[in-house]
C-alpha cells in the first residue's frame, strides 16, 4: 500500500510509523507538487497515485472524500486520526493498518483511528 500524509498531520507519527515499518511507502503533501492546493484537487491526486491519505481534517476533507465516491470517481482511501489521538495510540493503528490491512480494505472508504 502507498500513502500520503496530508499538511497538517503529525510529523511526529510519521516518525514513528517508519521506525515501525522501515519499508513503509508514505509522501508527504507538502513535499509533493500537491502543497497548498484544495481537498478535492488533493484527492484527485492521491487516487491518480493510488495512495490512502492520513489525515486530521475532519471538517471538510470527509465530505470531499464522500463526494468523489458518490460520483463514481476513484478514491483509495482516507484514514482520519482524531487530533485527540495520542501519539502513540495513532502510531499504534496505523501500524496495524498497514501492516495487517490491503488496498482494498480501505477503497472508498473513510476511516477513523479511534481516540
Amino acid at each position: 500500500m502507498r500513502f500520503a500524509a496530508d499538511e497538517n498531520f503529525d510529523g511526529r507519527i510519521l516518525d514513528g510509523i517508519r521506525r515501525r515499518v522501515p519499508d513503509v511507502d508514505i509522501v508527504r503533501i507538502q513535499d509533493t507538487v500537491m502543497y497548498g492546493a484544495s481537498d478535492p484537487v488533493m484527492l484527485e491526486w492521491v487516487a491518480q497515485e493510488n495512495r490512502i491519505l492520513l489525515s486530521r481534517d475532519v471538517q471538510t476533507l470527509i465530505d470531499d472524500a464522500y463526494h468523489r465516491v458518490e460520483q463514481g470517481l476513484p478514491m483509495p482511501g482516507v484514514i482520519i486520526v482524531p487530533m485527540d489521538a495520542g501519539i502513540g495510540k495513532a502510531i499504534e493503528a496505523l501500524e496495524v493498518a498497514i501492516v495487517a490491512g490491503r488496498a482494498s480494505d480501505f477503497e472508498n472508504q473513510v476511516t477513523h483511528v479511534s481516540s
